[in-house]
């Protein structure tokens, strides 16, 4: 039976809860997809942790994660899937969303800012095809017999050389507009074993390149150049710096078929032109693949400028030797030719501004806008060589040509779906690193707790 006092208190007090937290963003609100759910097996820090305002606030949330977040996100992929540009306006539209979110006044900036940025990549592409079209066509313009009449392309070459060597050497020692590589320095022997062969193939290359222009036309050239992926890849092969697939040399198979479809319609074939030109690709190709196991493993990474200022006085100084044999006694004989410096001088100054806008086109947009670029420009040159110069354009040039221009647009695609998974790799492996280094900065802590509290 209960007594008076135990019904004292009633009727009983209502007991008032706390009052509720103010609501905020959670641990598992973070942008990267893994650390959230790294976070949701964790126990949440309290407000006193030094890991709360990182955890808590997107906003201050390490760049490595968001940079790793973009791995997992559609947008990502269409990124890597295009050319900078359009991987600057999808952030660009993500930066609009935050603007809005926080009151609606970054938008429209962030708007103007993509646009600028996509007006200033068509004007790399345009100035590079220009610069590139102009190029070709003056080449063309002062060995052809039937123009300026001035059939020493390796007199020509060692010109363009000498005025990029020139140019190149005032940039860097004089106006100091780059710096050269430091890590590692270019020695004398690292120079002499990895630079002085790479000369030795572009002095040839480029002379075999400026021959063809003697008896083949522009338009024709552009189209057997379409082999350099075949070159490149059949090279690769051999040095083991490509793995063979049936499924690539099948692709090189279309492209070598077209261009011999291409070669067969050809109204204006010249065997010698024709060997030339091959001889020039297959140097190239070598330059190129060499340049991956001579520089690029060795970690020296030279722009066009510094390329200049190393490869142009050495592929100056090999060209000098078959110059003597072939052009001097040849150029004794004319003896009454005075070269035009303005011709020469404009020529040699296109050929340098090409290495600059191959810079900035590479450096501001990707490697892919300028292969899309390469196949506009071949497609302009056929059209202008056609129509203004007057060449020969035969339907079976161009049926070939259709097919080696597939096969072409086959080759960057399977290699972009390459860089692709690799910058995938790449930015899942910083990921991991992010959420692992998280992981261990909150068990110090909570063991730092635990001994407090001890």
């Amino acid at each position: 039976m209960r007594t008076r006092s135990d019904f004292s208190t009633w009727p009983p007090r209502p007991v008032h809860a706390p009052p509720p937290k103010p609501p905020g963003p959670s641990p598992t609100s973070s942008p990267n997809p893994q650390i959230r759910l790294l976070l949701q097996h964790l126990p949440t820090p309290g407000p006193s942790s030094p890991l709360a305002p990182r955890l808590h606030n997107p906003t201050l949330a390490t760049p490595g994660s968001r940079s790793a977040a973009a791995t997992t996100t559609s947008s990502s992929s269409s990124c890597l899937s295009s050319s900078t540009t359009a991987c600057g306006d999808q952030q660009g539209g993500g930066g609009g969303g935050m603007g809005r979110d926080g009151g609606g006044g970054g938008g429209g900036g962030m708007s103007e800012s993509v646009l600028r940025k996509v007006l200033l990549s068509y004007c790399y592409v345009a100035v590079w095809i220009f610069l590139s079209f102009s190029v070709i066509v003056y080449n063309k313009y002062i060995l052809d017999p039937k123009m300026y009449n001035w059939p020493f392309p390796i007199s020509l070459t060692m010109v363009h050389m000498a005025f990029c060597s020139s140019l190149a050497v005032a940039l860097v020692r004089v106006l100091r507009v780059v710096d050269l590589p430091t890590s590692p320095a270019m020695t004398p022997q690292l120079y002499t074993s990895s630079v002085v062969p790479i000369g030795a193939l572009y002095a040839m290359s480029l002379w075999f390149s400026n021959s063809a222009y003697i008896y083949l036309s522009v338009s024709f050239i552009q189209m057997l150049k379409a082999l350099m992926p075949v070159a490149v890849y059949s090279i690769g092969v051999l040095f083991k710096k490509e793995t063979f697939r049936s499924s690539s040399m099948l692709n090189m198979l279309s492209i070598s078929f077209g261009v011999a479809i291409a070669a067969y319609g050809e109204a204006r074939f010249d065997l010698r032109g024709v060997a030339l030109q091959l001889a020039a690709v297959a140097f190239e190709a070598t330059r190129l693949v060499l340049i991956q196991i001579l520089l690029t493993s060795k970690g020296i990474s030279l722009n066009p400028i510094t390329s200049l200022y190393y490869v142009a006085p050495c592929c100056l100084c090999f060209l000098v030797v078959p110059w003597a044999f072939v052009e001097l006694p040849r150029l004794r004989a004319v003896g009454t030719f005075q070269p035009d410096f303005f011709i020469f001088g404009t020529n040699s100054l296109c050929a340098f501004a090409l290495n600059l806008a191959v810079f900035l086109l590479v450096g501001k947009t990707s490697a892919l806008t300028m292969n899309v670029a390469g196949v506009v420009k071949d497609w302009l040159l056929i059209a202008f060589s056609w129509s203004v110069i007057r060449d020969t354009v035969t339907p079976i040039n161009l049926f070939g040509y259709g097919i080696a221009f597939l096969g072409v647009a086959y080759y960057n695609h399977v290699k972009l779906q390459a860089l692709k998974a690799k910058e995938a790799q790449k930015k899942a492996a910083q990921a991991d690193e992010e959420a692992g280094s998280l992981l261990q900065e909150r068990d110090g802590h909570g063991d730092r707790k635990s001994d407090n509290q001890a």
